[in-house]
């Protein structure tokens, strides 16, 4: 097949920049058996890793390499696809690539165009395209774990289930409304419709009850180190961190502002906030770093309440997401019920504050992964699940109209996995990607 403007052949290098051991540099598309013959000297068994000069069109030799060939349609894009395993000095690299998209009909990929074509040909849906991306950019074990479920379908089956059951309901309710002076059609089909949206419904709710959860996996835990000054907040920040993030300093007020990191708590993701200390104050830079951190304290899954040991009681908002904390346990001081008590100087209590931070943000949700974990995902459940509860609370008994309303909730089920309406989405999500994928 010959490439068109439409449709080239693609190349780009998947592994990471730099230099390494070993590169991979990908290709996909109809001229990946010209590439392979022109550049491999013949087209090697498929699937299996050939050990191949590679030569450019004046037969000079680049670099050797294995070299695999994925066929179509059994190939990641569905399209003939190549890979080229080299070694990963950027002047073989430069040298390679540079050779491969002088040829006709190649050009170097943009960013996400492998997955797409992949999603294009159907290898992959949009639910499963977002988990590939949530993969490639997980950095801790609980969104390693989250986005692989993703990736391997469990929201694409669970849509795939709600949807075949939707649309047995809306059959049955077609039956009823077709043939329903026919003798070969008994029973109470409206009731029997409306039963399996009834279990629809109470498995959507049950996801989206979870989204909570899955989001917070895929973007971070905020926790928030909240207090008076000279509380220690910016001392046990850099503790946690293991490394000098905040100014640390005797004078009150150091922090004016709001200091992110982000760290892996064995495998939860976590975003460590210092604020600013809570006091009235009528300096205008300070005032507005206590009103920021009051709206973190808000909207924290967990707030770490700091105060001194030798200092008085503290009280803060949010009791619900409270962990009380009290700081220089070395000095003279009470530990008030219900604190816990460190000292970053010596070290005591810091392995026990780490522990009851993981234990309460594990505690948020249930061990199994979130099916639902971006905010599309949610929209698209709620809009199903609104839908539904039109048709199941409905009173009025007429079958079109539960009819129409289970249409819409299949609708929204569809745009869950990319049927229809996804460009905006596509374009936005594989903009993110990196260029070898």
């Amino acid at each position: 097949m010959i490439a068109t403007e439409a449709h080239p052949t693609i190349v780009a290098l998947s592994s990471a920049s730099g230099k390494a051991g070993v590169a991979v540099v990908r290709i996909s598309g109809p001229r990946v058996r010209f590439v392979l013959e022109t550049f491999a000297g013949a087209l090697p068994e498929p699937r299996v890793a050939t050990l191949r000069r590679l030569r450019d069109g004046s037969g000079e030799t680049i670099d050797s390499a294995l070299v695999l060939f994925f066929p179509a349609p059994a190939s990641f894009t569905g399209e003939d696809v190549a890979e080229f395993h080299v070694h990963g000095s950027r002047a073989v690299l430069a040298r390679l690539l540079a050779a491969l998209a002088a040829l006709p009909g190649l050009r170097l990929a943009e960013a996400g165009e492998f997955t797409r074509r992949a999603f294009e040909a159907g290898k992959l849906d949009l639910a499963a395209v977002e988990g590939l991306a949530d993969l490639i950019d997980s950095e801790t074990e609980w969104q390693r774990r989250q986005a692989l479920r993703q990736m391997d379908g469990a929201l694409s089956d669970f849509a795939a289930r709600w949807r075949d059951a939707l649309i047995e309901a809306m059959s049955l309710l077609a039956a009823e409304l077709d043939f329903s002076d026919e003798g070969d059609v008994s029973g109470p089909l409206q009731q029997q419709a409306l039963a399996l949206a009834d279990e629809v419904l109470n498995s959507l709710r049950q996801a989206l009850g979870g989204f909570a959860m899955g989001e917070r996996v895929r973007e971070g835990f905020v926790v928030v180190l909240a207090g008076p000054p000279n509380a220690g907040k910016s001392s046990l920040l850099n503790a946690l961190t293991r490394r000098d993030v905040a100014i640390v300093s005797a004078i009150a007020g150091t922090t004016r502002d709001s200091l992110e990191v982000r760290l892996d708590l064995t495998g939860l993701p976590v975003i460590l906030i210092d604020t600013a200390g809570l006091r009235e104050s009528t300096d205008p830079i300070e005032a507005e770093g206590v009103r920021r951190a009051r709206a973190f304290v808000e909207r924290a899954d967990l707030v770490l309440a700091l105060r001194g040991i030798d200092s008085d009681p503290y009280r803060i908002e949010n009791e619900t997401q409270l962990l009380k904390v009290a700081t220089k346990a070395d000095l003279p001081g009470s530990v008030l019920p219900g604190e816990l008590a460190i000292s970053v100087r010596s070290g005591a209590g810091l392995t026990e504050l780490l522990a009851e931070i993981v234990g309460r943000l594990q505690r948020l949700g249930s061990g199994e992964p979130a099916l639902l974990t971006r905010e599309r995902h949610r929209i698209a459940v709620a809009d199903a699940i609104a839908a539904l509860e039109r048709a199941v609370m409905a009173r009025h008994g007429q079958g079109e109209l539960l009819a129409e309303d289970m249409r819409v909730a299949v609708v929204a089920l569809e745009r869950l996995v990319g049927r229809i309406d996804v460009e905006d989405v596509l374009d936005r999500l594989f903009a993110g990607f990196c260029i070898g994928k």
